[in-house]
């Protein structure tokens, strides 16, 4: 079932976190297990944005061990960083198991990502210069208590509330999905895809990897691979509207502009409002009454339908 959500502000910057949480919270009936978001900021200047776990939340149920066994990964991480010479900047805990870093880099970024998550237990959910991606079990009003996201500032926002069906509950099942290592590129996704293992294995003999057997982490891949190969937004979307087999609605961000696709079926819902400086989308009219109270209209994205919007 799942329930996803996107919001854009045209020229200016807004409390993304806020809205982002209120929609996806009126959208909480749609997928109780986990939620993710993937929130764009205000750049800085030569510096990158770092989400990443050393554990999952469970894995905090099971003693001592394990709590020394965090402290132990994230010192590794410093380590490495400090190894290939990337500069820690700042450095805040969300949680016993959950980091956010920022730093400069002028080296490599995969040889970055990947060093990082040879670490056993570690896992990047994001490198950027505006993306921050934050994802947990619960609703959305818990983890974004719990990550303190109300008062993030920028321009726009994609997020998703997760019903597990046929994967494992946990935060690396849960949504958005960021694609490994391109800087900026976040997708949530409500459907399924038939021919998954298909492109899936295309793209893994192109060198990219996957943290997940969720076919949403596909489309991320697969739209910034497109992206890497010359590739526009909407380009890439278009063509994944055409290869990708199933029944599916998604959302994509990238630094500075959200897309939308519907398959040709149009199966999956989707409702969209726009104005002249704002544009909000959900599984649900509902998610975006709950930051437009007042009387708005919206309509439905026709099957096969391509949209992009810029910041």
């Amino acid at each position: 079932m799942c329930g996803i959500a996107g919001l854009i502000h045209r020229g200016k910057n807004a409390d993304v976190g806020s809205e982002m949480t209120a929609m996806l919270q009126s959208l909480k009936h749609r997928g109780p297990d986990s939620t993710g978001f993937a929130l764009y900021g205000v750049p800085a200047e030569d510096q990158f944005v770092m989400r990443f776990k050393v554990a999952e939340q469970e894995d905090m149920k099971h003693g001592f061990d394990i709590h020394q066994a965090v402290i132990d990964r994230k010192n590794k991480v410093n380590d490495r960083l400090d190894k290939l010479g990337a500069k820690i900047v700042s450095e805040e805990t969300s949680t016993e198991y959950a980091h956010r870093y920022t730093f400069s880099y002028s080296g490599d970024m995969r040889k970055l990502a990947d060093f990082v998550e040879d670490i056993d237990g570690a896992e990047i959910l994001s490198i950027g210069k505006g993306l921050e991606l934050i994802k947990d079990l619960g609703d959305a009003a818990e983890v974004s208590g719990q990550y303190s996201l109300t008062g993030f500032q920028g321009t726009h926002a994609i997020g998703h509330t997760r019903m597990a069906t046929e994967s494992d509950v946990d935060i690396r099942s849960a949504h958005p999905y960021w694609a490994y290592p391109f800087n900026d590129v976040s997708v949530v996704h409500n459907g399924q895809l038939t021919n998954y293992w298909t492109y899936r294995r295309a793209m893994e003999r192109k060198g990219h990897r996957f943290m997940s057997n969720c076919d949403s982490e596909l489309i991320a891949v697969y739209v910034a691979d497109r992206i890497d190969s010359g590739d526009d937004l909407e380009s890439a979307m278009h063509r994944s509207v055409d290869e990708l087999d199933g029944v599916f609605t998604y959302l994509v961000a990238t630094s500075d502009s959200l897309g939308m696709a519907k398959d040709v079926m149009a199966a999956k819902p989707m409702v969209l409002y726009e104005s002249n400086d704002f544009v909000g989308l959900a599984s649900e009219e509902v998610a975006i009454r709950s930051i437009f109270p007042n009387e708005i209209e919206t309509w439905d994205p026709y099957e096969g339908e391509v949209r992009v919007w810029q910041a």
